[in-house]
């Protein structure tokens, strides 16, 4: 989650960004803003995916531990702390599949501002 906040930094501040990246009318001749704004909307592109391949990578992983916890736990049904981590694992991984959904929310923020 640490992670993930720090790499939401870009959708965070993206008006921020698009004001710095717009130029005002005294700037207007120096910088290129067509190409800045093609900048940030690749830096705004490279961050989703990442992020995103990150959150589903970390689904997978939890996925496959809490599927090997659910078989050790039908071997031994009265292991109470296998049936402990097995619950560990289950929050972990529902809390990752929300970050989906959160991503979701910020990944359409952003667009909707750069648009």
């Amino acid at each position: 989650q640490e992670l993930l906040r720090v790499m939401r930094t870009i959708d965070d501040r993206i008006v921020h960004e698009l004001n710095t990246t717009i130029p005002t009318a005294s700037f207007v001749g120096k910088i290129d803003a067509g190409q800045t704004c093609k900048e940030l909307y690749q830096s705004l592109m490279d961050a989703h995916t990442s992020r995103e391949r990150i959150i589903k990578n970390c689904i997978a992983q939890t996925s496959s531990v809490v599927k090997t916890l659910r078989e050790e736990r039908d071997k031994a049904q009265e292991d109470v702390s296998l049936l402990k981590q097995l619950r560990k694992e289950q929050t972990k991984l529902k809390l990752m599949q929300s970050e989906l959904n959160v991503e979701e929310v910020v990944n359409d923020r952003s667009w909707k501002v750069l648009s």
